[in-house]
């Protein structure tokens, strides 16, 4: 079987850090379109990709975005080139008949209290955020993910009317190194598993 080299396990994963300070470097729409074709082919229950995001690029958008988000948040989210809001359809069963059509998934889903249905978006969706991550870094981006923000304000102002809610924002854009505080500790495999 086909492995990453080092260098490309570095790139996604071990150097990777979370960045709140980034350098004046504009990212230019194609490459969003790529990150997303990218992230959208990570496996997710039953086809079912629920994960929607709005690119929050323009000077209106941002202003629009900055009354919902936590203090610590607001300097390093009107810095970044772009802020993803990385949000889920929670009627993501209506696309089930395209996106798995050899059954009747929808059957399965339809029925369900919106409660059942907004687990099943969250966890898929954030199955679909950490491949949005991870796509972004192999192309090139830095990540800083966060969820100091209030979901009620962004929802209201970027999904109002529509099934889809908010699950997290993840600032993009070329980070500034110089400015990276010491990454922090991991668990080690005997605190953090168990083989059974």
């Amino acid at each position: 079987m086909l492995k990453l080299s080092d260098e490309s396990l570095d790139l996604i994963l071990r150097k990777a850090r979370t960045h709140s300070d980034w350098l004046d470097k504009p990212v230019d729409d194609a490459l969003l379109a790529q990150v997303y074709d990218l992230a959208k082919m990570g496996p997710t229950s039953a086809n079912m990709c629920p994960m929607r995001l709005v690119f929050v690029k323009s000077k209106a958008a941002k202003e629009k975005l900055k009354p919902a988000l936590s203090p610590p948040n607001v300097d390093k989210s009107m810095k970044a080139p772009v802020t993803a809001i990385i949000a889920m359809d929670v009627h993501f069963y209506e696309k089930l008949p395209e996106l798995f059509p050899h059954v009747d998934a929808k059957a399965w889903f339809k029925d369900m209290p919106e409660g059942a249905l907004e687990v099943q978006a969250l966890r898929n969706g954030s199955l679909q955020g950490a491949y949005f991550m991870l796509a972004a870094r192999s192309l090139g981006l830095d990540c800083g993910p966060m969820s100091g923000f209030d979901n009620a304000k962004v929802d209201a102002a970027f999904f109002a009317g529509t099934t889809v809610k908010s699950n997290f924002l993840c600032n993009l854009g070329h980070g500034d190194a110089a400015k990276l505080h010491p990454r922090g500790p991991r668990l080690s495999f005997a605190e953090a598993c168990q083989i059974v």
